[in-house]
């Protein structure tokens, strides 16, 4: 038979309201004797509080939620680690929903999280270029703000809170002068999706650095497509058929460059005697392909745990906090041929 919180008054000796606030973790103090007596109660009995009793009697509620494009995606697993990491330091349960990068899919999940009366929420994913879509999401979340909520969001958007901001722009542009600094002159990018910001970010950083190298980068080398594997191997592909003399194709993130590796590795392309080779992100894969992935690194880890302590503080205004990029430098880049 379970165990009661009323099995646990008569065995500490209190009323079933004092054992409530003790559980609960009530604004309500109670005599440090007491709640002696019923903490250990708790433990002789074993008893286990009801989840849902905890959530209607606390204050303070316990859960964040956290929306993601999809946490199977290396970029969005590593910031949930850390948003996980700083969550469990807090006693915070996370509820994480997976968007797909469907607008409407994401405002339906605002929404949905606003009913369930999280205490915070954080957008954990690049913001896209829809003023629409914005100016309604951001009605939802500026009415949660109102009623107590808090927000957080890691990526450049316009959306109320407060913000980890990735330096896409100043990695992309550092990389692309080491680049071009190689005598690579005929390269072509692998973009992401038009619509993201993190794609416009990176892309914008690359074209400063051929501006400031007197580097010719026209459109026809320029291939959007989705932030994936495959998104990477059939671009490259494409680029490899339509700009012949490449020296360097770009990926804008590191799943690309790994599709990339692999069509290069099916047309017998040697990497980087041929033709170099970068991603962006750092993810774990990137050391371990063959060869090993020059890359931009991001914390993602820790822009994870900061998103989460930005949700989780006390400050009163919204707050950004940049996220500095790094180049890490890999076997797959080589001077120009």
């Amino acid at each position: 038979m379970a165990v009661t919180l009323a099995d646990v008054a008569r065995l500490a000796g209190v009323s079933p309201a004092t054992v409530s606030r003790v559980i609960n973790d009530s604004s309500k103090r109670v005599n440090e004797d007491l709640r002696e007596r019923v903490l250990a109660a708790v433990a002789q009995l074993h008893f286990v509080p009801n989840a849902h009793a905890q959530h209607v009697a606390r204050p303070r509620k316990s859960a964040v939620g956290v929306i993601v494009h999809d946490v199977s995606d290396p970029y969005f697993a590593e910031i949930t680690r850390g948003l996980q990491r700083q969550a469990g330091a807090h006693d915070r349960l996370l509820v994480i929903c997976n968007s797909y990068r469907e607008p409407e899919r994401e405002l339906a999940y605002v929404a949905l999280l606003r009913a369930q009366q999280v205490h915070a929420l954080i957008l954990a994913g690049s913001g896209y270029h829809d003023d629409a879509f914005t100016e309604r999401l951001n009605a939802e979340l500026g009415a949660y703000q109102q009623a107590g909520g808090r927000v957080a969001v890691i990526g450049r958007h316009r959306l109320v809170g407060s913000a980890v901001l990735p330096a896409n722009e100043d990695g992309a542009h550092a990389l692309g002068l080491r680049l071009f600094g190689l005598g690579h002159r005929r390269v072509a990018i692998i973009a992401g999706p038009r619509r993201l910001t993190t794609t416009t970010d990176r892309l914008t950083g690359f074209r400063r650095a051929a501006d400031e190298c007197g580097v010719e980068l026209p459109s026809s080398r320029i291939l959007y497509t989705d932030f994936t594997r495959d998104g990477g191997a059939t671009a490259a592909a494409e680029l490899l058929d339509s700009q012949p003399g490449l020296t360097a194709l770009i990926a804008l993130n590191d799943s690309m460059a790994v599709g990339t590796l692999a069509t290069l590795r099916e047309r017998g392309v040697r990497v980087p005697d041929d033709i170099s080779v970068t991603g962006f992100d750092d993810m774990p894969i990137a050391r371990d392909v063959t060869p090993s992935l020059t890359t931009v690194k991001l914390p993602l880890v820790e822009m994870g745990e900061r998103a989460m302590a930005l949700a989780l503080g006390d400050d009163d205004g919204p707050r950004a906090e940049p996220a500095e990029a790094t180049i890490i430098w890999r076997e797959s880049v080589g001077p120009s041929r």
